[in-house]
């Protein structure tokens, strides 16, 4: 490919990336414009059909306002219009055949305001609007709204309702959509076609430019590369341009003087071939060395699991020699003040070994169908009484229906307690610590929430990093590394999310069981 072709193939497609959003931005306006004016014309007509319909509605003439509703139904545009009273039954309808069916509040025409606890009395015209397909596929636009009970309503010589009711009944206005897709599509079209027609233009102005400003002096600069290469070395190029080709140019012409300088200088060179075998090879030699000292390294990590349970021994020695002096009578303030100084270092070695022993071992997880809810229930009991946890509040959300995960249950629960003590160390003033576990599909989320102090956001990328710790004193900086090698293992995901002053979230999602995913399938379907 020349360079012509590969700069102006560059420039079309940058400039393609970049109309791109554009292009789409642009689409989508149009699209949520277009929806708009149709949220805005059923508005329109529904109110209108509220204000014709208004006066036979106080005289309880229902029969002129059915035909007022079916000829305002037969309008182009528009599918079809259902009235529907306040506890959902659908009293006159264009569509004949769902004429005195019930709406559940849950349905798609209730839902904007009878989603919450209490039902929505002022809800905005967008709000009230939604989209979906009807029973003939067709995507279409309905909105609903409210029919007040006016003064003049529960005045009227009917008295049907009384004067506490506020709503009445609902209009359900359905457009179709078909109008504004097609629009939409033709401006696509039109847009892509400018854009289009505008990148060939542009492209076509480059390959112009390019070919004179490039491509030419470029040429000259290969002929005379070509020249040097046949050892024509007295050869220059013509410099054409002053610009940065020019002083391409200018530097090949000082580079083939140079070349002519050290022809010259070759044959000088032979007589000293012999020490240049021998610099290089050291130089071989050097690198051979950083070969082997990359291979120690790789070792390191073999190495690092012998030392941690060579460390063991003469630790534990050491704890229980302190420990049996510390209870010796009569001793010295002073040696007392230091057998606990070596004591809490011990311990603080005897972490940092259990931590490199529990790195270094590979495991294979004893995997088997396992009820995480009672899995978290085994790691609270076991650490729910220690005094980090005497001021924390266990807000216990568990979905009694999770499904059970094929998992290893004492790695699960290493995981859980290594959260678990973060999060009530997180804690030291008290706090609330929240467990949820659900079913996500084929996987199962287990939540671990407190309100500690938070993770500031430069440590957030480094928790799960080997050796990484906040707490100099007592961490070995390998729990969460742990951790996240294990859930890998088991072929799930960790996540973290915090915010300093608010709290810290652990999210881990594992895969379901095949067996456990059928009959989770199977109990939901029976329910």
């Amino acid at each position: 490919m020349s360079l012509i072709a590969k700069v102006t193939l560059a420039v079309s497609t940058l400039l393609l990336l970049a109309m791109a959003p554009f292009c789409y931005l642009n689409v989508r306006a149009m699209k949520q414009l277009l929806h708009e004016q149709t949220v805005t014309a059923a508005d329109n007509i529904s109110e209108t059909i509220l204000k014709t319909t208004h006066y036979a509605m106080l005289q309880n003439d229902r029969t002129q306002v059915y035909q007022m509703v079916q000829e305002a139904g037969n309008q182009e545009g528009i599918e079809h219009i259902r009235m529907i009273t306040k506890d959902g039954k659908i009293i006159f309808s264009t569509n004949q055949d769902e004429i005195a069916s019930y709406l559940d509040k849950t349905a798609s025409a209730c839902d904007m305001c009878h989603a919450g606890e209490h039902p929505l009395r002022e809800v905005s015209s967008m709000n009230r609007s939604r989209v979906f397909r009807d029973a003939a596929g067709k995507e279409v636009l309905g909105l609903t709204k409210a029919v007040y009970n006016q003064e003049s309503c529960y005045n009227a010589p009917c008295h049907f309702h009384p004067k506490d009711q506020n709503i009445v009944g609902v209009l359900d206005t359905i457009l179709s959509l078909e109008r504004v897709r097609t629009q939409t599509w033709e401006y696509s079209q039109r847009l892509v076609s400018l854009t289009f027609a505008m990148v060939l233009a542009i492209g076509a102005s480059i390959t112009l430019l390019v070919q004179y400003l490039i491509n030419r002096p470029v040429k000259e600069l290969l002929q005379h590369s070509k020249r040097v290469g046949d050892l024509h070395l007295s050869s220059r190029a013509r410099v054409l341009s002053g610009d940065e080709i020019g002083e391409l140019a200018v530097s090949f012409n000082d580079m083939t003087r140079r070349l002519q300088a050290a022809r010259g200088e070759l044959r000088e060179w032979g007589h000293t071939l012999e020490a240049k075998v021998e610099e290089r090879t050291r130089q071989l030699r050097d690198i051979q060395a950083q070969l082997l000292r990359s291979e120690k390294l790789a070792s390191l990590g073999e190495l690092v699991a012998g030392i941690a349970h060579e460390l063991n021994n003469p630790l534990t020695g050491i704890l229980v020699i302190t420990t049996l002096l510390q209870k010796k009578k009569g001793l010295e303030p002073a040696l007392q003040e230091d057998l606990n100084t070596i004591l809490h270092e011990s311990n603080r070695c005897a972490r940092i070994v259990k931590g490199l022993l529990d790195f270094s071992r590979v495991t294979t997880p004893q995997k088997s169908l396992v009820d995480v809810n009672e899995v978290m229930e085994r790691a609270l009991s076991l650490i729910g009484t220690q005094s980090i946890f005497h001021d924390v509040d266990f807000d216990k959300q568990y979905d009694p229906q999770v499904p059970a995960v094929m998992a290893d249950p004492n790695q699960l629960e290493q995981v859980f307690i290594n959260i678990l003590l973060n999060a009530g160390q997180a804690m030291p003033g008290g706090g609330t610590l929240t467990f949820r576990t659900c079913g996500e599909g084929s996987q199962v989320r287990i939540e671990i929430e407190d309100t500690g102090h938070g993770i500031p956001e430069e440590l957030r990328g480094k928790i799960f990093d080997p050796f990484f710790t906040t707490k100099e004193e007592s961490g070995t900086g390998l729990g969460l590394s742990v951790s996240y090698g294990i859930i890998e293992v088991h072929g799930g995901s960790i996540e973290v999310w915090s915010e300093v002053g608010t709290g810290t979230r652990f999210t881990i999602r594992l895969p379901v069981s095949v067996a456990a995913q059928a009959e989770h399938d199977g109990d939901q379907a029976a329910a």
